[in-house]
């Protein structure tokens, strides 16, 4: 039966087979779609449409499936479609963000270049509580930051370098990476979150004022 296969290619992939995810994320990808298609308004379509979103949800499905721990193949199939779902409206916020012109949210390269650019994105992706533009050398951030985009996905790295260190608007974005334009803000959403979580090791390094250890005794 579908049914058994599907549960075993979960329990493969679960396991560490790539092959077995894939395969399973082909099969079920078309519900994903059904499901996913009403959230889809026609403002939304003039932007984005289920292969944008499909994509990324399958990206963040093999990088993060340590985060499905219980269930079968039905509740696989309801957190993927919370995947998708999720992507969706991050677009949609990051779209009507991006139509206001103080909105906030891009580094800008106008007020910061280089290396400092970066020590901004870190500071507006708040994965400190200190300033590091402050408390540590901007190239010391360059550097934590470079290591911590070079665990993220191909595209994602792109995304971050192009729209939020480069400046590059979302259109000019989308046509290098051969991607629609909602596919470039789910992009960069999801490339947020991964960023945080990879920066949450290298961002220790950011010094605050008391809180550094004293030097061991020789």
């Amino acid at each position: 039966m579908a049914t058994d296969r599907r549960e075993e290619l979960l329990i493969h992939a679960r396991g560490g087979n790539t092959d077995a995810l894939i395969t399973l994320l082909e099969e079920v990808g078309p519900e994903i779609r059904r499901r996913i298609a009403p959230k889809l308004t026609t403002e939304l379509r003039t932007s984005l449409d289920e292969d944008d979103v499909m994509q990324v949800t399958y990206m963040e499905a093999v990088m993060r499936l340590d985060r499905f721990t219980t269930g079968g193949v039905g509740e696989f199939i309801s957190w993927l479609t919370r995947l998708a779902q999720n992507n969706i409206i991050d677009a949609q916020r990051a779209m009507n963000a991006a139509k206001r012109p103080t909105s906030g949210n891009r580094v800008g390269t106008n007020q910061h270049e280089g290396s400092q650019s970066m020590v901004a994105l870190v500071e507006m992706l708040g994965v400190t509580s200190s300033t590091p533009s402050m408390h540590a050398a901007a190239g010391e951030a360059a550097m934590a930051l470079e290591r911590a985009l070079a665990t993220l996905p191909i595209d994602y790295q792109k995304c971050i370098r192009m729209y939020d260190l480069q400046s590059k608007t979302a259109a000019e974005v989308a046509a290098e990476l051969g991607r629609s334009e909602g596919a470039v803000f789910m992009l960069r959403a999801r490339a947020h979150d991964r960023l945080r979580e990879a920066m949450g090791s290298e961002s220790q390094f950011f010094s605050t004022p008391g809180t550094m250890p004293p030097p061991k005794k020789p």
